[in-house]
């Protein structure tokens, strides 16, 4: 198969203000792929939480690092989709009062499809969620069972029906492909059952083995057998013909979208845009000077002390200079579809990104172009991604 060129993508804009990630680490039982930081959901911890990320928002306006409404928020886990509506809506109010939420805001939450029902997502909808993003990853039974997941196909239909009754049109599912033991076949008719649902956005991820997880024991204990790397291209290639036939636009590794239903929150990471991240485990990225990243410990007794005693939970990751800088703005960019701005780069850094990655440009080969502006890898420089772009950093 001949490299294939991303067709130029017209990605949403950015809007003004930095973005919004609220981590809620709790979960009814942990995947064994999984290594996000997270807690067993205990209804104490649930009640308590949305005062504790709510504390966490007014230590943060008063950092006054954060400058403009917020463009989008993202509710993230775990299983945000545990907390209750009403405890929704008001972190939510407080997030307007403190920062303000912009009119055209993109406000996502993520749901576990077994924990969802008709009235939680319409309690949702009426908080002002616009944009549900749901862990679907298989309907196939037998593999939901290997991964670990809590719901069924059978779920996971219900709670789209569920989800458009309650008056959203913006869905998202997660497809995850390169099972063990599962041949490319299997996985395109996995994503041929996903895209009965209909969804506006598809995140396409290859199982990954995660250091320390229980699958990657698996691994070393010789009980799994993970896709080969040749099966993995053959499959993602297959994936991204069927979702590019259907009218998605492939707009980032492993994401794709109707036109117009990109996910602003994302986009806005990937272009290196400001977000705040609250609770345990939150990152955030500062883009005054060169950047700066700012984690939140995931240990949750120490968040749980330090917002009660009024103080900024989160440390400093990494405070860039100008290097560091420009190879993370090739690193996510070169992520994208819409890949790196020639003349925004050149803007920004006072100087070209050939004259800055002359070699690593080279090594890429037919891979990267200059498109339209653009720096851009094809398709084949995106299954290499983890290849080339050591080169860039």
């Amino acid at each position: 198969m001949q490299p294939a060129r991303h067709p130029r993508i017209v990605a949403p804009r950015s809007l003004e203000g930095p973005g919004l990630y609220l981590h809620i680490p709790f979960c009814l039982r942990k995947c064994p792929y999984c290594d996000f930081f997270s807690l067993p959901a205990e209804p104490g911890l649930l009640t308590a939480y949305p005062d504790l990320l709510i504390a966490q928002l007014e230590i943060e306006k008063r950092s006054h690092r954060w400058q403009g409404r917020l463009s989008t928020v993202f509710f993230g886990g775990g299983t945000p989709s545990l907390l209750s509506p009403d405890a929704i809506g008001r972190i939510l109010n407080e997030a307007d009062r403190l920062f303000g939420l912009s009119a055209e805001a993109e406000i996502s939450l993520e749901a576990n499809p077994g924990t969802v029902t008709l009235d939680s997502l319409s309690g949702y909808r009426a908080a002002g969620i616009n944009r549900l993003s749901f862990g679907v990853q298989s309907l196939d039974d037998a593999y939901l069972q290997r991964l670990g997941r809590i719901h069924t196909a059978a779920d996971a239909h219900s709670a789209v029906h569920w989800a458009r009754k309650a008056g959203f049109d913006n869905l998202s599912c997660d497809l995850i492909f390169a099972l063990p033991d599962q041949s490319s076949q299997a996985a395109l008719e996995d994503l041929e059952n996903m895209l009965r649902l209909e969804p506006q956005h598809l995140s396409c991820y290859g199982l990954g083995i995660e250091p320390g997880t229980p699958l990657a024991q698996a691994l070393e204990d010789g009980r799994l057998r993970p896709a080969t790397e040749q099966a993995y291209a053959d499959t993602f290639l297959r994936l991204h013909a069927r979702l590019a036939e259907a009218g998605y636009e492939h707009y980032e590794i492993s994401n794709y979208a109707r036109p117009g239903r990109h996910c602003r929150h994302n986009l806005n990471t990937w272009r290196r845009q400001p977000y705040l991240g609250v609770g345990p485990g939150a990152h955030s990225f500062c883009a005054r000077n060169w950047g700066e990243r700012r984690a939140v410990p995931a240990d949750f007794d120490r968040f749980v002390e330090t917002v009660s005693a009024g103080l900024d939970p989160s440390t400093v990751l990494e405070t860039f200079q100008r290097e560091e800088a420009m190879a993370e703005t090739a690193y996510l960019g070169l992520r994208c579809a819409e890949g790196v701005n020639d003349a925004a780069f050149s803007h920004r850094f006072g100087t070209t990104f050939a004259e800055v990655f002359e070699q690593a440009i080279k090594r890429c080969g037919k891979h990267l172009s200059l498109q339209d502006g653009h720096w851009c890898l094809d398709l084949e420089g995106w299954l290499l991604f983890d290849h080339f772009i050591t080169d860039f950093l």
